[in-house]
């Protein structure tokens, strides 16, 4: 069975090619495919029952099937754990804000970075995921939310009824699936199709260097997050081991790069763990590391998972960090977390689930 998602659009054309079929016949299908977001070919209306019928036979669109999703007390977080054709799973967040609608999507099935605090890494790594099981993740979501509009399901915020921003922040490391999620992103901001702004879509790293600057070279203008979490590196290499191939100053050096080729302001993500990396002298040493870069520093609480030595920091502790930055002239937010009632950090719900598979 063909995977239609994986193919671009003139991938979509090539096999019509193959099949006798005129070049146009590819578009109309690529069109119902990433602009209607039809799940099966008897919906796309416009095309011959003869090519509806093959390509029922010889193609699958959706590569997802759902197998739970959990909704916060509040009604503005949806997590969704996903099964794939394979049988691997993957998950994928929506969080409801005023006017956005923001969705975290994943790359890999598990991942190989192995941070110490992060429940995808304890599982490691299975495979990437396709472009299609990328944007399959996104087209799951904007249906539901355009059904949401249609019938009128009372929300708890108020429209826009679709997706508004993308966070490539859920299980993997984006920029080690590069090419696949290059592909979906593109897909995703195709002006004629799903239509969502490049500058809507941030993709969250580690710090694979080569990967930064490949990135830089793109003409896709996505926002750029780093993983931060620590200003040494005694304490990053210990949270986040890829460190001991790009330490600091590479990965520092390799986002004056890209800031310099784009002239866009970078992320940094801090997870704030009790006792870990939350104390004032820890926020001067970030403050001393950034001197020079356009950024804004995103301050996260740490989502906690089960029997695990890292803790969230209390707010008290986060709004001291919160202030060094501040005072040093560092943009800083404190930022809510979402979904804590229902494991919506990376890879929790996904191990939840596994952890009753095997005690069944």
């Amino acid at each position: 069975m063909i995977p239609l998602l994986d193919l671009t659009r003139a991938g979509v054309r090539d096999l019509l090619a193959t099949w006798g079929e005129p070049v146009y016949r590819g578009d109309q299908i690529y069109d119902w495919l990433h602009k209607s977001l039809v799940t099966d070919p008897e919906q796309m209306t416009n095309l011959p029952k003869t090519l509806r019928a093959r390509l029922a036979a010889e193609t699958h669109i959706t590569p997802l099937s759902l197998i739970t999703q959990i909704d916060s007390r509040d009604r503005l977080t949806r997590k969704a754990l996903f099964g794939l054709r394979d049988g691997a799973t993957i998950e994928t967040v929506l969080m409801l804000y005023n006017q956005r609608r923001t969705l975290c999507i994943s790359t890999q099935v598990g991942c190989a970075m192995g941070c110490t605090f992060c429940a995808t890494a304890q599982g490691g790594l299975l495979r990437n995921l396709s472009p299609g099981e990328i944007l399959a993740q996104a087209h799951w979501f904007e249906r539901w939310l355009r059904q949401e509009e249609d019938a009128a399901a009372p929300l708890r915020v108020p429209r826009p009824s679709h997706l508004t921003n993308i966070v490539v922040m859920g299980m993997g490391e984006p920029l080690a699936n590069y090419n696949a999620l290059m592909q979906a992103l593109r897909g995703l901001a195709d002006p004629e199709t799903f239509a969502l702004s490049a500058r809507s879509i941030t993709l969250s790293t580690v710090g694979l260097v080569p990967m930064i600057d490949r990135l830089a070279a793109e003409d896709l203008p996505v926002r750029l997050a780093i993983s931060l979490h620590a200003a040494s590196n005694r304490l990053r290499g210990q949270l986040v081991p890829i460190n001991k191939h790009y330490p600091l100053e590479a990965l520092i050096a390799a986002c004056h790069r890209y800031q310099t080729q784009t002239h866009r302001r970078i992320t940094f993500e801090y997870a704030l763990m009790q006792g870990i990396n939350d104390a004032p002298d820890q926020a001067a040493a970030l403050a001393d590391l950034l001197v020079g870069l356009r950024c804004h520093v995103n301050l996260i609480p740490l989502n906690p998972i089960p029997n695990s030595p890292y803790q969230p920091t209390s707010p008290e502790a986060a709004a001291r960090f919160q202030q060094v930055l501040l005072d040093a002239n560092i943009p800083t937010t404190v930022r809510l977390r979402r979904g804590i009632e229902i494991n919506a950090g990376c890879g929790q719900l996904r191990q939840a689930e596994q952890q009753v598979m095997i005690k069944n």
